[in-house]
């Protein structure tokens, strides 16, 4: 007699589905796999192109201080500086593999240094200094921010440099800023980066966009020394600082645009075209004829990868040299 096998249909049915299911499970884990295989491929591949682009940009530093090297005469010394031979923003390279590396120089002493707010009275002791706080206030007005607000900032900024914890009138040391949401202190000393004046009190990103272009954070307790033979037209209001309100934004970009070609000889000879109408500066002799410092942006592209750099080169002493250096799009 024939027997037939016993129907086991449900357990089939079970038995596929579970190997269906651990098929699928096993899928899904290879394809994650693979994809973060893929994707640390291509995290280790652009941390390579990112530290061959910044070799090629250090690489191109050296190139630029010897740029700078020609402009201020071969290494003889500070001389008369001026838009001679194209070479302000100028772009010049250096031609690396599969790509290029293009650098422009600038003067980076033509603003308002952040870091004038102060003068150092001792090592690392830093007091307010009043004609800074009145001089940043007035560039501040010339540009369009409101009086009051320019002075609040002014003041808030110095106090933000200097070693003491007393508040300058309308300004704010640390238990003003302690009191935030997110509490924080001031610096107590020189800022690092014009950045830092993100943090004063009063300043918000729409006034930071508009005041940034104008300031800079040079790392000396000092006013910045303007070349008045770099300076464009549209730098006019940092000519118009240097006057108590007695010289308009619109007088100063003529004073730039009657410029010899071959510059002023001396700040004294610029100063004295408005003198002659009866304005005196007060400048302190922040009207110059040579640069001091240099602004240096390096763009370097590598097939589908770029390095972008801002630097800042001291050519206050000879040899030039590169004192900060910063990665990206400057803050």
């Amino acid at each position: 007699m024939r027997r037939h096998p016993p129907d086991r249909g449900p357990e089939t049915g079970a038995a596929l589905l579970t190997v269906l299911l651990l098929v699928a499970v096993i899928a899904v884990l290879a394809a994650t796999a693979l994809e973060k295989l893929r994707l640390s491929t291509r995290l280790a591949g652009n941390a390579a192109a990112i530290e061959q682009g910044r070799a090629y940009a250090q690489a191109t530093e050296v190139l630029a201080l010897t740029r700078i090297d020609a402009v201020l005469g071969n290494g003889q010394g500070p001389q008369r500086v001026t838009l001679a031979g194209g070479w302000s923003n100028r772009p010049f390279g250096l031609p690396v593999p599969g790509g290029a590396a293009v650098a422009r120089l600038t003067d980076g002493g033509n603003c308002f240094n952040l870091n004038g707010l102060v003068t150092r009275t001792g090592p690392g002791i830093y007091a307010v200094d009043a004609a800074g706080r009145v001089q940043f206030t007035r560039l501040m007005r010339l540009i369009g921010v409101p009086a009051p607000v320019a002075d609040q900032i002014a003041a808030g900024a110095g106090d933000w440099i200097d070693s003491d914890d007393s508040e300058q009138p309308n300004g704010a040391e640390d238990r003003r800023y302690l009191v935030g949401e997110a509490p924080y202190r001031t610096a107590g000393t020189l800022m690092a980066d014009a950045s830092e004046l993100r943090a004063v009190a009063g300043m918000t990103p729409d006034l930071y966009r508009v005041v940034r272009p104008w300031v800079c954070a040079l790392p000396e307790a000092k006013p910045s020394v303007l070349n008045v033979n770099t300076l464009t037209p549209e730098q006019a209001p940092l000519v118009a600082m240097l006057f108590p309100d007695t010289l308009s934004v619109d007088a100063a970009r003529q004073l730039l645009l009657r410029r010899p070609p071959q510059g002023y000889s001396d700040g004294t000879t610029f100063l004295n075209g408005a003198s002659a109408s009866g304005i005196v500066a007060d400048a302190k002799g922040q009207a110059g004829v040579t640069t001091g410092w240099f602004a240096l942006r390096i763009d370097v592209q590598l097939g589908a990868g770029s390095v972008e750099e801002h630097g800042l080169i001291d050519a206050t002493r000879l040899p030039a040299r590169l004192v900060s250096r910063q990665w990206g799009e400057p803050t």
